[in-house]
């Protein structure tokens, strides 16, 4: 009997604290909950956002400005394909920054927006966005042609530049339109019409992630791809000429930069919209490093090129004697 009382009281006590422990993780599943969908969070989060995005936007636009300047005063700089790539990609930056100004602030300061027009912010920046990388990919690829096939490719990427970067829009606007009809249409229907508060953030599901993704490994590839068949055949004409290092100091930063770009959108991609205070964190950090990138990119991408280094200065010379002469 003694034995008998013992088992009970012992299975008695199991089952007790194994009430206890669910209770204490249903409560720390609740609080979790709870402090995920507190409103405040998102909203101190777009806040920040927005006030990196006005800084970013501020000095991209700024940089963008004087290098579509002295590309618009050169009649020869107008007509060669990696200027009017470069100008592209910057307006791509500057473009991605000011429309994350709009979205963030609209969830900053609780527009009550409809949720199509969020889509529409958020569908705008996002294209823009992956229009940053694909100029990237294809200023890589035109680099490289034109270093290792420079008697064929000049002629045959002049004559379809346009139509290029005409089909690289394409292809970002049907892949975005795609993505949001499977947004709209499963089976958590969004009534479009219908105002929120707080902007929802859209396509975070596995289809929209997995896509993403595979667009990111293709651009990358081809990115890296071009720049290591850069690297090579500038070893083989010779890498001890000053030329030469230049040109492979220019890879070095240009793959930095590179980093700086994707690593934070894979993590992006890869963790979604997670919960809790690390990854509100983790969130802002990462943001503040692709911001970073953003910023730098016309820096990077625009003044480091030697030809429009001396146009610059010229055109700041020119400039400070029309101040001087001014009344």
């Amino acid at each position: 009997p003694e034995n008998k009382s013992l088992e009970f009281n012992s299975v008695t006590m199991a089952q007790k604290s194994i009430r206890t422990g669910s209770q204490v993780a249903l409560k720390t599943m609740n609080v979790s909950s709870e402090h995920c969908n507190m409103s405040d969070w998102l909203r101190l989060e777009a806040t920040v956002k927005a006030s990196v995005y006005v800084v970013a936007f501020s000095f991209a636009t700024l940089i963008t400005v004087i290098i579509i300047t002295i590309v618009l005063q050169n009649s020869k700089l107008r007509k060669e394909v990696r200027y009017i790539l470069l100008c592209h990609h910057l307006l791509c930056i500057s473009s991605y920054c000011g429309l994350g100004v709009v979205f963030q602030g609209m969830r900053a300061f609780l527009a009550n927006s409809p949720v199509l027009v969020c889509w529409v912010v958020f569908g705008a920046q996002l294209s823009v966005g992956e229009g940053i990388l694909f100029t990237l990919a294809l200023m890589a690829a035109h680099t490289y042609l034109v270093i290792c096939w420079p008697l064929t490719s000049v002629s045959f990427i002049d004559s379809i530049k346009y139509k290029i970067l005409a089909g690289t829009w394409l292809i970002i606007i049907l892949k975005n339109a795609c993505l949001f009809l499977i947004e709209g249409t499963g089976p958590t229907q969004i009534a479009l019409l219908k105002s929120e508060p707080l902007c929802p953030v859209v396509l975070n599901g596995i289809p929209a992630r997995a896509i993403g993704m595979v667009f990111l490994f293709l651009l990358l590839s081809i990115i890296l791809v071009s720049y290591s068949l850069i690297y090579k055949e500038g070893k083989r004409a010779g890498h001890f000429n000053r030329s030469n290092i230049k040109a492979r100091k220019t890879v070095l930063i240009h793959l930095v930069q590179l980093g700086l770009h994707v690593i934070p959108t894979l993590l992006f991609i890869g963790l979604g919209k997670m919960c809790g205070v690390f990854f509100f964190a983790l969130n802002l950090v990462l943001f503040g490093v692709f911001a970073f990138a953003q910023c730098f990119n016309p820096l990077i991408y625009g003044l480091w090129n030697r030809e429009l280094q001396s146009r610059l200065y010229r055109w700041i010379i020119c400039c400070s004697l029309n101040l001087k002469l001014m009344p």
